[in-house]
């Protein structure tokens, strides 16, 4: 194995913390993926991704910085990567999925505060990131209050620059966001002192949109009955999605979807014949938030799709690459986000008729409504989420939770129940 101690040291990270969480990190995707029967070998290369994802990725950041390159890192799918790529530059999404330094983060957060923002937070001022240590630059966004303020705090520890998310869907609201697209295309060349061409630009989108026809490949393969991979193996896939260099990504990604691709044609299912489908609907999850799919998989059902920014909400809208001048393809970009259907927006009728869509497309026998304590845009919208299911017949279970393992039993038996009563 390679030594990254010296690498880790320079990015300040706090060395035995690290040791720690790494080794800590290691057991759970063990007993999480590693223990799993029947998975494609495809999924080899997403293992040794997480194996190294302190380690190789962060030097390969390094070693682009180095060469002159910038290093961007976000939070949310709405940052439109296609601008950093175009601009030389690199985008990475960081670490906001496990309690890590929690204690520190409520030095400067409420309690009561989402736990993704107190993960960002807690990873940055435990000093346990090396994604975030690696970063030049930072891009935050407003959707949600809990974020906006947050930024403000962490700005004092990271350079950190906040687009503005619009909260309707308005002719207005689309200027809002065009206008803070070219602001951000500003900071970007200002950062890397790259100019971006429409050339560049139009190269960018086709390189991301490959990557989403990979991922949206990968998804309708899901449909498959019986379900040809598990819904943590999927997760995983968009998960790194976020990470990975996007070109080796995508080049993995579509190898997995021909080997996956065959198992669907000998009808090989990674779980028995009738086990339940269930889509997984709400708060985005990442590394290493795999705690719900893991207590769904262990109760007798399998996640065939995920409605969030981690699944579907990222992948499902390409951007036009139509576009000859670099104004139409900012157009095509400002488009193309403006189509996420996030609880940040009022009203969302779109996002409740998109997961009735996918409960019928996937042959779903119920929803799971997934929820960060504190997260209000997405609490406060599953009440409408529900009652729309409840008129098409599709039986829900909404699921609050945070990122401890304290109430693991209490979800397993509230999950197996509802697998029981939708069989």
């Amino acid at each position: 194995m390679v030594d990254y101690t010296e690498m880790w040291e320079k990015l300040n990270l706090d060395l035995p913390a690290h040791e720690h969480l790494l080794n800590v990190l290691g057991k759970f995707y063990g007993d999480i993926y590693l223990s799993q029967q029947k998975r494609l070998k495809g999924m080899e290369y997403l293992d040794f991704v997480i194996s190294e994802i302190h380690g190789l990725r962060i030097k390969e950041l390094i070693e682009a910085q180095k060469a002159g390159r910038k290093v961007f890192g976000t939070f949310c799918v709405f940052v439109p990567e296609e601008l950093i790529w175009a601009a030389d530059g690199i985008c990475v999404g960081l670490c906001a999925g496990a309690e890590i330094g929690k204690g520190e983060a409520e030095k400067v957060l409420p309690r009561t505060i989402c736990p993704l923002i107190k993960s960002f937070m807690g990873f940055k001022l435990a000093r346990l990131c090396p994604f975030t240590e690696a970063c030049d630059l930072v891009i935050g966004e407003t959707t949600c209050d809990g974020k906006k303020k947050a930024f403000e705090i962490f700005s004092e520890f990271k350079p950190t620059y906040v687009m503005e998310i619009p909260q309707m869907k308005r002719d207005t609201d689309y200027q809002l966001w065009r206008d803070e697209v070219w602001r951000l295309k500003e900071k970007i060349e200002e950062t890397t002192g790259n100019k971006i061409t429409a050339e560049k630009l139009g190269q960018a989108i086709k390189m991301i949109n490959d990557r989403r026809r990979a991922l949206q490949r990968l998804n309708k393969l899901r449909r498959a009955i019986p379900t040809p991979i598990s819904g943590r193996d999927a997760l995983l896939i968009n998960q790194i999605s976020f990470y990975d260099d996007p070109v080796r990504f995508t080049e993995k990604v579509n190898a997995l979807c021909d080997e996956l691709e065959e198992k669907v044609k000998r009808k090989e299912g990674v779980v028995p014949k009738g086990t339940t489908r269930l889509l997984l609907s709400g708060c985005p999850m990442a590394v290493p938030n795999w705690k719900l799919p893991y207590v769904v998989e262990s109760s007798g059902a399998v996640i065939v799709d995920e409605e969030s920014c981690i699944g579907e909400r990222n992948t499902r809208d390409l951007i036009d690459e139509n576009g000859a001048t670099l104004e139409e393809m900012i157009d095509n970009i400002v488009s193309r986000c403006m189509k996420i259907d996030c609880a940040c927006f009022t009203p969302n009728t779109e996002r409740i008729e998109h997961i009735i869509t996918l409960a019928k497309e996937y042959e779903v026998e119920g929803v799971i409504h997934y929820t960060l304590q504190f997260c209000d845009p997405y609490l406060v919208e599953a009440y409408k989420v529900e009652k729309a299911l409840e008129k098409t017949g599709i039986p829900i279970l909404r699921i609050e939770t945070d990122y401890s393992m304290e109430d693991i039993e209490q979800l397993k038996t509230r999950v197996e129940a509802f697998v029981e009563m939708v069989k």
